[in-house]
């Protein structure tokens, strides 16, 4: 048998050139197909760099024309089965399903606005200011009990920090007013100091994201679907000139496609290649309209693209030949066995797989995260320990007057957590009352 010549086109994944030599999945597709029907090819890239379309008088450019002309036996590549090439050329069953859709900026593409008055916290961020307010009310509570600053005569006085009162006390300083009584002792008033520090910095970085959150969400122009996109004049956006995309809309008789075609001729906003489109809607203000397995592979490349989750006009991927062809009939047999053996799956996984799972896992959320503010949350622990302990080394000294330091401590500290002192405190409420 002859060594077939067969067109390609560069475009990733499908042809792309690492040194002198190409790859992609088309051309794993190829030598897959010669290793399945046992001939040799030589390869060659189309001299236009396009797929293929018939101009006002019948000629036909790219990839099909040098397959009608006889320039090539096969063309691979990401070629969309249609009448008009069907016409023209003979074309296999389909090694692949796709439809159109739109690539754009991330944040152009912004969802549903749900912003709210916890957006500018995340979720993790507001359980770590409830378990570090519920420990702030419960360190305020216990240097309350240990200093004697604050409770000289735990059998004679009632605590003026009670639980509900430290907690009430804490909220006052998280919104800055003030709640009495305030503490007496240098332990009491550190946690207060550090509590007071804490609130402040934490409202401003609220404050300041709430604002810059507001401002970014009136910028965006929500952008989801193909009537979002004919719907606004803020973003331009456009197809490959020569190609089955921009007939698909040329020829279409629904309004919304027929505004986007219309769009597109009055604008002149087609582009040359997918080259071009991908880096058109990296710099923003830019919708590059495609095929959707095109667009998956440039979100998998480059992190600041998405694309939008609506795909119209399934089409599918074919290999052309020139009409009556022998080969078609043996390639559609051997995609079909490619296909049920898995082969066809593995190669998709093998090109189109993400390269930006580490940059999506980073920081998508504009939240701020608790290691946003780490440092902070570590002040107000360190804060909390050293109040503690001031407190304890308050009892310590007034205990260190007695002759056993130990048994006067243990004394002390049953005195203000134990019932006794509870009891002596219900005492001398009654006496009161009497």
């Amino acid at each position: 048998a002859k060594e077939l010549t067969i067109t390609t086109i560069k475009q990733e994944p499908y042809t792309v050139s690492r040194g002198s030599e190409l790859e992609g999945y088309c051309i794993d597709l190829i030598s897959e197909l010669s290793k399945e029907l046992g001939f040799k090819y030589k390869l060659s890239l189309v001299k236009d760099n396009r797929y293929g379309a018939m101009d006002a008088s019948g000629t036909w450019s790219g990839m099909i024309g040098e397959v009608i002309r006889g320039e090539a036996d096969l063309a691979v590549a990401p070629l969309t089965l249609t009448a008009v090439r069907e016409a023209h050329v003979d074309m296999s069953t389909p090694f692949m399903q796709t439809g159109i859709s739109f690539l754009l900026r991330r944040d152009s593409a912004s969802e549903e606005s749900s912003f709210s008055l916890l957006s500018p916290f995340s979720t993790d961020m507001w359980v770590g200011i409830l378990v570090a307010f519920l420990l702030t009310g419960l360190c305020i509570f216990l240097v309350g009990r240990i200093s004697p600053t604050e409770w000289a005569e735990p059998d004679r006085e009632e605590h003026s920090f009670t639980l509900l009162h430290s907690f009430w006390y804490i909220t006052g300083a998280l919104t800055l007013q003030g709640a009495g009584p305030h503490p007496k002792a240098p332990s009491g008033r550190l946690i207060s100091a550090i509590w007071w520090l804490f609130a402040v910095l934490l409202l401003a970085c609220y404050f300041g994201n709430f604002s810059s959150m507001l401002q970014s969400n009136s910028k965006h122009v929500s952008i989801k679907t193909f009537e979002d996109l004919a719907n606004q004049d803020v973003m331009d956006y456009g197809t490959v000139e020569a190609g089955s995309t921009k007939s698909f809309f040329k020829n279409s008789n629904n309004p919304v496609y027929r505004r986007i075609y219309e769009h597109m001729e009055r604008k002149k906003s087609y582009v040359s290649s997918m080259e071009e489109g991908v880096r058109l809607a990296q710099g923003g203000n830019f919708a590059f309209i495609g095929e959707a397995v095109s667009l998956d592979l440039a979100v998998a490349r480059h992190c600041k693209l998405s694309r939008s989750e609506e795909a119209i006009a399934m089409r599918a991927y074919s290999i052309a030949a020139p009409l009556g062809s022998p080969l078609v009939k043996n390639l559609t047999m051997a995609i079909l066995k490619l296909s049920e053996s898995g082969e066809l799956t593995y190669l998709r996984q093998k090109w189109w797989a993400s390269s930006c799972v580490a940059v999506d896992g980073a920081h998508t959320s504009e939240a701020l995260r608790p290691h946003d503010l780490r440092d902070l949350f570590l002040l107000l622990g360190l804060g909390l320990g050293v109040g503690l302990l001031l407190a304890l080394l308050e009892l310590v000294s007034r205990a260190r007057n007695q002759k056993s330091c130990c048994s006067v401590m243990t004394s002390e500290l049953s005195r203000r957590f134990g019932s006794k002192g509870e009891s002596a405190e219900q005492d001398d409420s009654d006496k009161s009352k009497a």
